[in-house]
């Protein structure tokens, strides 16, 4: 087997579109991680038990259950019941829930790491709880996690090709097409492994920029 530059050339640009349909699906679906994660987590601090069960009991069976099956949930099973979402729709919303329920457990051990005394500080100087939240526990918390939400953003980069499962045409779908079409697997699967070692270094090195500026230890 030998290399071929100018059949790589000729992919190329289908590859790099492929690129561009998985980042975007990666940061959507991490920005709905983000939200839906902190939700998770305040829901499970709420007085009411109902409350704090249930939510524990649907995170818990959504970490519990591999990805690849939320995702055949989402795509094939939900237009059953009238709910019919298009492949990178269902794939995006299939990521962030996913992994939702794994960055609400960060934001769980990044809020029990606030000082007690920031509580009680909060407390004695009559604070609505409003602004407890979000001027003092959240910031405190976050900037403590930086580092562990930045990490699942590249395991979520990474975990992107299982969207080929519901049709979504992403970097790895792109080079299974090009390489059916023409049959020849080499260039295009090593370029995909490129791509991936390429971003997944950048995004590394952004994070700990961000660990650098952003978190306390």
């Amino acid at each position: 087997m030998t290399w071929d530059w100018n059949y790589t050339g000729e992919i190329l640009p289908d590859l790099l579109n492929g690129l561009r349909v998985t980042v975007v699906a990666t940061l959507l679906g991490y920005a709905i991680a983000l939200v839906l994660g902190l939700a998770w987590t305040l829901l499970q601090r709420t007085p009411s038990r109902l409350v704090n069960g249930t939510v524990r009991w649907v995170a818990e069976f959504i970490r519990s259950t591999p990805l690849l099956v939320q995702l055949f949930f989402v795509f094939y099973v939900l237009p059953s019941w009238g709910l019919t979402l298009g492949p990178l729709t269902a794939g995006i919303i299939g990521l962030g829930l996913h992994y939702s329920t794994y960055t609400s457990e960060v934001y769980r051990a990044g809020i029990d790491d606030v000082p007690r005394g920031q509580w009680e500080a909060a407390t004695a100087l009559n604070l609505p709880r409003r602004r407890v939240w979000l001027g003092v526990v959240l910031p405190q918390a976050v900037r403590k996690v930086v580092p562990t939400l930045g990490n699942y953003l590249i395991a979520m980069f990474k975990d992107s090709p299982l969207l080929l499962a519901v049709n979504v045409v992403e970097l790895l779908g792109a080079a299974y097409q090009t390489g059916s079409r023409t049959l020849q697997f080499l260039e295009p699967i090593t370029i995909v492994g490129v791509l991936f070692i390429a971003v997944s270094v950048l995004s590394s090195l952004l994070v700990r920029r961000l660990e650098r500026r952003y978190a306390t230890y």
